[in-house]
């Protein structure tokens, strides 16, 4: 759901997992088409950093 929320609506994106200030530049950056795609593009390679930071954060957890 959030890859879908990252391509068509980018800056809300970075909402979504906690990063406020470069979801607002997204925003601006949004604001021109030709914005857009660099700004989806932006979306989805945070959102996979996200999800690998995710994972990370839950190995160290995990007891061995």
């Amino acid at each position: 759901m959030r890859l879908i929320l990252a391509i068509f609506l980018p800056w809300l994106s970075f909402f979504t997992i906690g990063r406020p200030v470069s979801g607002l530049a997204c925003l601006v950056l949004q604001f021109t088409l030709i914005g857009w795609i660099p700004a989806a593009l932006w979306a989805v390679f945070a959102l996979s950093q996200y999800q690998t930071d995710q994972k990370i954060a839950a190995a160290r957890r995990a007891p061995n």
